[in-house]
């Protein structure tokens, strides 16, 4: 126990000497909806608190709780037969015959995630009135508090998910013994049973659907407690007379792998939850809490930051904190940008820890029997944006999940490529999948295109695992995981590439989207299919420079890689300056579209830099014109939209190393949404709980967030010539109102860690350690040193 101590107290020494303030969302009510609850996760069980005195709602989540079962990789086999027929429609400039007929390369839409459970702590305490409430959730431990005081007794609850106990732990007590008096009861939205007996609840159902072709489930609840009694009804779990309690949640289910039957093949659920359950009997919250306490704060402590002077903690409750935001106290703005941030950090390590299940487009907390979107993996931008910051704030275990999901994406990728595209080499995935890791186009037939049929999910998922490599250097890694991924990805897309009609030595996509936006051609069409959109061609040429630059560390032949790369069709700019998103200078139908799908080689891809040669880039311009045109694209869209493409629009900025845009952009990202039914004409902003409102809910927006103060603050990148070399920059996008600040444990890119302090918008030091070593140019405060370091070698630099 005194090891646990003093790991715990190093660790918090390291947060300390950062002097970032404590990071704390907190209430003076209880939540009343979703969007105000406070949300815990293990990185597979989710906990949403609403904390009433009355009925204490807790809704619960397991990441591999479904709807459906394994793909059948024989769907649709011969649908590419439509393939040649949707070439020649375009081709003759027939945009509404390949609208119609993109409907017949469509499969099936993804499963949905589920929820699991709802608890009710309800009271039934002696009347009387609720005074000193207080609802709390602390980032630098993951524990939950809620505490009020009724009838001269105050009452405490405090909650956390525990990841290496695998559980939910709800700790209840009181300033005077014996004065819980509590039922308990568990629920669900879900076909399910409820058993009680002696001290425990057994909930048992399944995922919407046949009972046999669909995940099962079994949560068990057990209540530890001191003084009075725990009495089994049906249903339920009456507490009489005790003075403290421990509520213990544990839940398995039947998920086995994307390719099990989940009822057939199933994982022996039951048995998982009972051996889970089983070994609370003889362990104390305390142990419990210690424990937790170590697991996640190894993680969340690595990153600390500060953009304020102040130190002073603010006595503003977070809903009030967010209502009041850039209203003229800047103390309380600095610390809603900085909480915001690190929320973000929060999150991922509390969604994303499970094995091939990565974190959805609700994180891990969804309340609903049918989630917004099905809850599932959007692949077309939402996906990739959750795993944003994931190394560059210094997470990089939680990408973890990333890499099975791709895995297994390739294995059903390589049926859809045969089945809808007549292409035999490599893999693709289209713009949804799920637990089932299904890579189909999807639209059932009658879908738009726009958004349905779409192959390149997969070429741009991967480069999640390249940046994985970047940031660790870890070749293994690269050599049997990442290449072979991104290599059957580019494979696709070589074979995909067809001769462009109008200039034969060039290769375009067709049919082609740009995900989600629609397009006015010159005669007044309004459409959807194309052919040589920029995004299909920003994707390819982000993953074929990449998929090259691997295949040379890892010793393979990429001589018809390095010979299509130049032949893709170049970037062009339109009549009004800004970066062409179809082939043809069209007007898109809606301007300010959220998407913002060619810009990817700008972020989060790295082809489009202030240093790119023109064959590097795919344009017989400049670097600079290019750049340019992409801050027109970006005046254009204007600065209304959702919150995920607010997120993205942070770090498009960032990248222009426009810092006061970025900031500004981050800002229309904080604004107060309020809880509750969404309202018309509603965009995007942040909800009383710090979530992001797409809206409604989704989390993409709130890593979206903390990866733009990341690029903000320091942008890298590996440049692969004879020998690497490391381009850190640091404060890249630095606004004005940032100008004092101090940050420890940024990531860069060949696998450095910086910490850095400035004043007046100016490095005064920085220090580098480096994992691996190599050759680093850093650029600050307008200059520029190059240097080399060795393995684990530290180097301070002064202003």
């Amino acid at each position: 126990m005194r090891k646990k101590l003093l790991c715990l107290l190093s660790l918090a020494t390291a947060v300390a000497s950062a002097q970032q303030l404590p990071m704390r969302l907190w209430y003076n009510e209880p939540a009343r909806y979703f969007e105000e609850s406070l949300p815990l996760g293990n990185g597979r069980l989710g906990a949403l608190i609403y904390g009433n005195p009355s009925d204490d709602i807790i809704q619960l989540n397991d990441i591999t709780l479904w709807s459906g079962k394994p793909i059948d990789r024989q769907e649709d086999a011969g649908a590419s037969k439509w393939i040649p027929e949707i070439r020649k429609a375009l081709f003759n400039e027939d945009y509404r015959k390949a609208d119609s007929l993109q409907l017949h390369v469509q499969g099936h839409n993804s499963s949905y995630y589920m929820p699991l459970a709802t608890m009710h702590i309800v009271d039934h305490q002696r009347a009387g009135a609720v005074t000193n409430y207080h609802r709390s959730l602390s980032l630098d431990s993951a524990v939950a508090f809620t505490t009020y005081n009724k009838g001269g007794v105050t009452y405490t609850r405090e909650y956390l998910t525990s990841a290496p106990d695998q559980l939910i732990a709800i700790r209840l007590s009181a300033s005077k013994p014996q004065q819980i008096n509590t039922e308990i009861q568990l629920t669900s939205l879900l076909s399910h049973q409820v058993k009680a007996k002696g001290n425990q609840l057994t909930l048992t159902g399944h995922a919407t659907g046949n009972e046999l072709e669909t995940v099962h489930f079994c949560a068990l609840l057990q209540v530890n407690h001191k003084d009075g009694t725990v009495e089994a009804t049906d249903s339920t779990l009456q507490l009489t007379g005790v003075t403290e309690a421990v509520v213990y949640f544990v839940n398995a289910t039947s998920f086995n792998g994307f390719d099990k039957h989940p009822v057939k093949d199933g994982a022996p659920y039951t048995q998982e939850a009972m051996d889970r359950i089983w070994h609370t009997k003889n362990v104390t919250f305390e142990e419990v809490r210690q424990r937790h306490l170590a697991d996640y704060q190894q993680f969340y402590n690595r990153l600390a930051l500060s953009l304020s002077a102040d130190k002073k903690p603010l006595a503003i409750p977070t809903d009030l904190l967010l209502k009041g935001y850039h209203q003229g106290n800047d103390a309380a703005d600095r610390y809603l940008e900085t909480l915001f941030f690190q929320y973000g950090r929060y999150l991922l390590i509390s969604c994303s820890r499970t094995p091939a299940v990565p974190a959805n487009l609700q994180g891990l907390w969804n309340p609903h029997l049918q989630a917004p979107w099905r809850g599932n993996y959007t692949i077309n931008i939402n996906l990739e944006e959750n795993y944003w910051p994931v190394f560059a704030a210094n997470l990089q275990e939680m990408a973890m999940p990333i890499d099975g999901f791709v895995k297994a994406l390739a294995e059903n990728g390589r049926y859809t490529s045969k089945n809808y595209y007549g292409i035999e080499h490599g893999w693709s995935a289209g713009h949804n999948s799920d637990l089932w890791a299904m890579a189909n186009p999807v639209g059932e037939k009658n879908e738009k295109p726009e958004w349905a049929n779409w192959p390149l999910g997969g070429a741009w998922l991967v480069e999640t695992l390249w940046e994985k490599y970047l940031f660790t250097q870890d070749l293994q890694y690269l050599k049997t995981t990442a290449y072979p991924l991104m290599r059957g990805a580019a494979d696709f897309c070589k074979d995909w590439l067809i001769e462009n009609p109008h200039t034969p030595q060039e290769l375009i996509t067709a049919p082609s989207t740009s995900p989600e936006n629609e397009y006015v051609t010159d005669g007044g069409y309004h459409g959807m299919t194309c052919y040589g959109g920029t995004a299909d061609l920003a994707i390819i040429r982000e993953l074929f420079i990449n998929t090259i630059a691997a295949g040379r560390l890892c010793g393979d032949d990429i001589t018809a890689l390095e010979e299509v790369l130049p032949r893709l069709h170049p970037y062009t700019i339109g009549k009004d300056g800004d970066l062409n998103e179809w082939y043809h200078d069209w007007r898109d139908y809606d301007p300010h579209h959220r998407h913002q799908s060619h810009l990817i080689g700008l972020y989060p891809g790295h082809h489009i830099t202030p240093t790119a040669t023109p064959s590097q880039l795919g344009y017989a311009g400049t670097a600079s014109d290019l750049l340019t045109a992409c801050e027109q694209t970006l005046i254009q869209k204007g600065e209304k939209t959702t919150g995920w493409s607010t997120g993205w629009r942070i770090n498009l900025w960032a990248r222009l190393h426009k810092g006061e845009q970025a900031f500004h952009i981050y800002q229309k990202l904080l604004e107060y949404v309020p809880a509750g039914p969404r309202r018309k004409g509603q965009g995007g902003g942040t909800y009383p709980n710090l979530f992001d409102a797409h809206p409604p809910f989704q989390i993409d927006g709130n890593f979206g967030g903390t990866a733009g103060v990341c690029e903000m603050l320091l942008q890298s990148n590996v440049q692969f010539d004879a020998e690497p070399q490391t381009i850190i920059e640091l404060l890249p996008a630095l606004p004005k109102t940032w100008s004092e600040g101090e940050v420890k444990g940024l990531r860069a890119r060949g696998g450095y860690e910086i910490d850095a302090t400035w004043k007046q918008g100016k490095i005064t030091s920085a220090t580098i350690k480096a994992d691996k070593g190599g050759i680093i140019t850093m650029k600050y405060n307008g200059k520029s040193k190059t240097f080399r370091l060795k393995q684990k070698q530290i180097k301070k630099l002064n202003g």
